[in-house]
């Protein structure tokens, strides 16, 4: 099975950066995109960006849109996420998944921008806190 390790959390004052990385390894299953998403304390999981494999076309939400950019490495089995003018209701943990074009099998999953995504990595901490 797919295996997401992402890293690059931390703590950063309002209005910093941060860049995530998430390596991608373990499947040989294809998969339609590679997206970010993320979870507040007492709060669902929302989407934030993705990728779409075949062509790389971007989504974002509404709520990072022209702050926050999702690229993929040339090999493509590393994407990041360059995070700019942070806000506090940035403060979460950052997941990275896949969808993926096989049986979803018994597994959670989230309806993000046109994507089923149901493979997920740990997730890495990200505070935005003065």
């Amino acid at each position: 099975q797919v295996q997401l390790v992402e890293s690059g959390g931390g703590v950063v004052q309002p209005g910093g950066s941060l860049r995530l990385s998430c390596a991608i390894s373990g499947s040989t299953a294809d998969h339609y995109a590679i997206g970010w998403f993320r979870q507040a304390p007492g709060k669902e999981r929302e989407g934030v960006s993705s990728i779409t494999t075949s062509d790389g076309s971007l989504f974002y939400s509404d709520s990072v849109k022209g702050r926050f950019t999702t690229s993929r490495d040339n090999n493509k089995n590393t994407i990041y996420l360059q995070m700019n003018s942070l806000k506090p209701e940035d403060t979460a943990i950052y997941y990275c998944a896949t969808a993926p074009s096989g049986p979803l099998g018994n597994t959670d999953y989230v309806d993000f921008g046109g994507w089923i995504f149901a493979r997920w990595g740990q997730g890495t901490q990200v505070t935005v806190s003065s």
